[in-house]
């Protein structure tokens, strides 16, 4: 009996936070694909951003791309978590990404998988609430096992907040093919 007792309260230990994924669900609808693409502008099959917020708060990587001053792409992996409807990651201050960010506050955000797809337009501030950095380090520590400010170099910490959303299961596309508006 204290075994499976044992074993539930693990389980749940490993599922996100509720304010890791508890956003309001933000209006959607098709995104714009070209007319061969067969996506039918009716609700049947669309993605709940629930599903999407579970799914971000439970990535290990994310892949986030920048510009640079002269507008050349900028693409890197990063480690992050999913808190109050954004992403939070750090990087070094004097990094290109921080760099990018810090002259031009837009990006985009994605997971791995091109078959499970979650693509994010995001707007980028500096986050410097010690509250909420206190917050992000105790998901990073449970997430990472370190925590997002033990990490090297001159901290820069970001919340990346989505503008626009995409996501598709490619297993049945065009059918889940979903965009939303924030």
């Amino acid at each position: 009996m204290a075994a499976k007792k044992k074993a539930k309260t693990k389980k749940r230990a490993s599922q996100p936070r509720k304010s890791e994924i508890s956003v309001p669900e933000p209006p959607r609808d098709r995104p714009t694909f070209a007319q061969g693409y067969g996506i039918k502008p009716d609700g049947k099959g669309l993605i709940a951003w629930s599903d999407v917020c579970a799914k971000l708060a439970k990535s290990k990587n994310y892949w986030v791309a920048t510009a640079r001053p002269d507008g050349r792409p900028h693409s890197m992996p990063i480690w992050g978590v999913w808190l109050d409807g954004a992403l939070i990651f750090g990087t070094d201050r004097n990094s290109r990404k921080a760099r990018n960010l810090q002259g031009q506050p837009v990006a985009i955000v994605h997971l791995e998988s091109g078959d499970d797809a979650v693509i994010l337009e995001c707007d980028a501030r500096e986050v410097t609430d010690p509250s909420v950095i206190a917050t992000v380090d105790s998901l990073y520590l449970k997430k990472y096992k370190m925590k997002l400010t033990d990490a090297p170099g001159v901290p820069y910490i970001v919340a990346m907040r989505p503008r626009v959303a995409f996501a598709w299961q490619e297993r049945d596309f065009p059918v889940s093919a979903t965009r939303w508006k924030f």
